[in-house]
């Protein structure tokens, strides 16, 4: 069983602005202080993370950061991740605008028209990229070649001979 982890000795400073973020009306500041200071008084990870009603590693994460970031643990970071995985290279985004301008007849699918979600599954089907994404990798992937994917669903072609002629009313 590992030892328990308490916060490090406060400052009077570190101790004064802790019990200011219990007068907070940032509900995030709140809890941090509350778990700083009950960490302060003794008690262990899980008995903080039930009275406050979070999970003991929300606990143990603002201890930790407490110690080596001192009081910068108290200001919410973002929730966005830090790296975003690219799926398509800029070299599987030219071919997947290269499949776009086919028919998804030519890949045996029984419809004429795109989705987002179609072009994933068939760019992962013929080795465009490595595993299945989503329809928002498809997007970006579009975007980064200067293509939205409302611009993409007009290259849609027709099997039919006369589609050209048909699409530009030339027929009369």
């Amino acid at each position: 069983m590992k030892a328990p982890i308490f916060i490090r000795p406060l400052t009077p400073n570190e101790q004064s602005q802790i019990q200011a973020g219990l007068r907070s009306s940032n509900a995030f500041v709140l809890r941090r202080s509350q778990m700083l200071l009950a960490s302060a008084r003794g008690e262990r990870a899980p008995a903080i993370a039930k009275y406050l009603g979070c999970d003991d590693q929300t606990v143990r994460n603002a201890i930790k950061g407490f110690n080596t970031a001192g009081l910068t643990v108290l200001n919410e970071g973002s929730s966005r991740p830090h790296r975003l995985r690219t799926t398509f290279t800029i070299e599987a985004a030219k071919q997947l605008k290269a499949l776009l301008h086919r028919s998804p007849h030519d890949f045996g699918l029984d419809r004429g028209l795109w989705t987002l979600e179609l072009a994933a599954k068939i760019s992962f089907e013929r080795g465009i990229i490595p595993h299945k994404t989503s329809v928002s990798s498809v997007r970006r992937a579009l975007q980064s070649l200067g293509t939205n994917w409302k611009r993409a669903k007009h290259w849609i072609t027709s099997p039919d001979p006369l589609y050209q002629q048909k699409k530009t009313h030339a027929i009369v």
